[in-house]
């Protein structure tokens, strides 16, 4: 087969991979782990809780897998959400009850009254049992206008408004969102991965231009398509194919490394085929469409990456596909805070600029280190740093998109 028709089919599977990508982002969802929101308006004694979970997140509490119904949900969450104040517990003035919700999600209403409007605490216990990692997004306000955020989690259950401050992103200037940003790379070891794979593919620093390119612009589209609500993706789709692309980048490296392409392309293609032909019996979380797109994008790509001399200009356009998947992530802390429209544009920038900031900070530290250790003869050749690296992207790369696909969390 000419590498003309190897193009070809690989913009075909790029086309199919991008269409099934975008079909799975049109269901709602904004979370990237096990987590709950919950927004509290606190008016003196008055306490007015909606709690909202994804189906995704409530078929836990049921054996065969199916989100419970409206009452299975509030019999579950009610002993497991509440408040007290100074004179104690807060009681129920009606019976909770569900409301109306996006797709995808369930909302259950409940109104507290305090015995007084003083050292008031709120309280989620829901979901830590069944997902020690579990997390609700808490969102408090007061008829006043003031605005708090705090993240309850299996070792931090309560919220003391007495101690409460405001939120992070109504009162935050630009650096502080560079600054979000900056610390999304730093703190994120599937990004840091990903960006080593770029690292030990470009051989000149031209190909390192390329992809870093490619990957600017696939991050910064989807980016601002998720945090102005344009698209918002599935978000355990998107963390399952975040880890698809570290794998990938790391078997991209060893395919150039072994020049055998074709050996690992089948057997990439064959291990995302198997889990797509799972899906079909019921297996698995990721659509049957996703994982047949992610097949054929993965074997074309690496059948055509291992025929080319001067592969630069190709990356560039396979890097933008993966830092699509990559801006959703990116975008996933984002989304869990409430953002005040007038702020849209100057966090976008700002946020975006520190992840800039953040990867062009990782890759000229790992380039600045390979240089040096060259020069001081420290350095073991090339073939086998770049065969352990690569081997290790894969293992963590597979590891982590297989128990992300079948939800081993």
């Amino acid at each position: 087969m000419s590498l003309a028709m190897k193009l070809d089919r690989l913009i075909l599977a790029l086309v199919a991979l991008l269409a099934a990508l975008v079909g799975g982002a049109l269901p709602a969802s904004a979370h990237t782990r096990s987590e709950s929101h919950s927004n509290w308006l606190v008016d003196g004694s008055a306490i007015h809780l909606t709690f909202s979970v994804a189906d995704l997140e409530a078929r836990r509490l049921t054996t065969d897998g199916r989100p419970p119904n409206n009452p299975q949900l509030i019999a579950y969450l009610k002993p497991r959400v509440g408040a007290t104040s100074k004179g104690g517990a807060c009681k129920l003035d009606i019976a909770p009850r569900a409301v109306a919700a996006t797709s995808g999600y369930r909302r259950v209403e409940f109104l507290y009254s305090c015995p007084s409007p003083d050292e008031i605490k709120l309280r989620d216990n829901a979901f830590f049992e069944l997902v020690p990692t579990h997390v609700n997004m808490a969102q408090i306000q007061t008829p006043k206008g003031d605005f708090v955020e705090d993240v309850l989690s299996a070792d931090n259950q309560t919220i003391d408004m007495t101690e409460a401050a405001g939120g992070e992103i109504e009162g935050a200037g630009f650096l502080t969102f560079v600054r979000m940003g900056i610390m999304h790379i730093f703190t994120g070891v599937d990004h840091m991965s990903f960006l080593l794979g770029l690292v030990l593919i470009s051989r000149r620093f031209k190909d390192l231009a390329f992809v870093i390119t490619g990957f600017t612009l696939g991050h910064s589209l989807t980016l601002g398509l998720a945090v102005t609500g344009i698209i918002r993706p599935h978000a355990e789709f998107i963390d399952a194919l975040v880890a698809l692309t570290i794998a990938l980048i790391g078997i991209e490296n060893l395919a150039v490394q072994v020049r055998r392409p074709g050996t690992l392309a089948l057997w990439t293609g064959g291990v995302l085929f198997a889990m797509a032909a799972l899906k079909l019996m019921g297996i698995g979380l990721l659509p049957f469409a996703l994982l047949f797109g992610a097949g054929l994008f993965a074997a074309n790509y690496l059948m055509v990456s291992g025929h080319v001399q001067n592969a630069g200009r190709l990356r560039l356009v396979v890097t933008l596909i993966f830092g699509l998947i990559h801006g959703f992530g990116f975008a996933a802390d984002l989304l869990n805070e409430a953002i005040p429209p007038a702020k849209l544009a100057e966090l976008l920038v700002g946020f975006n600029l520190g992840v800039e900031v953040g990867q062009l900070t990782v890759v000229s530290v790992l380039t600045g280190a390979v240089i040096l250790l060259r020069k001081v003869h420290w350095t073991l050749p090339r073939p086998i740093v770049v065969d352990v690296c690569a081997s290790w992207l894969v293992l963590i790369g597979m590891y982590w998109f297989i128990s992300r696909s079948f939800n081993f969390a």
